[in-house]
């Protein structure tokens, strides 16, 4: 199980996804097998459901492999690329259980989403970049706690039960994580008001 000369494991993400695209099942085992923890990690959080997890973890695998020469490194790593489309997949499998209708009143707000300027789109890409900045310096088990409560809309409960922690410490760890957020962004606006 070599390529290059180099174990399949000290392959880059980008050669492994490369590879992939080939269609050699080796180095497709190899891709899968370093990111299935971190894809059905992501799916598991978003839909709270083992089956439709590991449903959702294929098919995250099956678009990586029918997308992968369109990958572009300039647009994010292979681990972001893959998370998204896990993400991605998983909100869909979400909303599709729980489809609700809209009421017209929620119209006006969905059409504001919708038409926004690039000048807004790129303010808001910005703040997220200082957001997901401020999450990266947080504290590992803070961080994934306001993750998951945040992105994931998990509820303390479960945030307790995933990371096998009380309850008492996983709120601890949403609280103190949302004040070291509201701490660090705040002081930043301030810097730029």
């Amino acid at each position: 199980m070599r390529r290059l000369g180099l174990p399949l494991g000290r392959l880059s993400d980008e050669a492994l996804l490369a590879g992939m695209a080939t269609g050699d099942p080796e180095i497709t085992l190899a891709f899968v097998r370093r990111f299935q923890r971190m894809v059905f990690g992501i799916a598991i959080a978003v839909v709270g459901d083992l089956q439709l997890a590991e449903d959702i973890a294929q098919q995250a695998f099956e678009r990586a492999w029918r997308h992968a020469q369109v990958y572009d490194t300039r647009r994010g790593s292979v681990k972001t690329w893959l998370g998204a489309i896990t993400h991605n997949l998983a909100i869909d499998a979400v909303r599709a259980r729980k489809a609700t209708p809209v009421s017209p009143e929620d119209l006006d707000a969905l059409l504001g989403i919708v038409t926004r300027t690039p000048e807004e789109w790129a303010l808001a890409d910005e703040a997220a970049s200082r957001v997901r900045a401020a999450v990266a310096d947080l504290p590992l088990e803070q961080a994934r706690a306001v993750v998951m409560a945040g992105i994931y809309g998990m509820t303390a409960r479960q945030v307790s039960e995933f990371e096998g922690i009380p309850l008492g410490t996983a709120k601890t760890r949403i609280r103190s994580a949302m004040g070291n957020l509201r701490t660090v962004l705040g002081s930043e606006r301030a810097d730029h008001d």
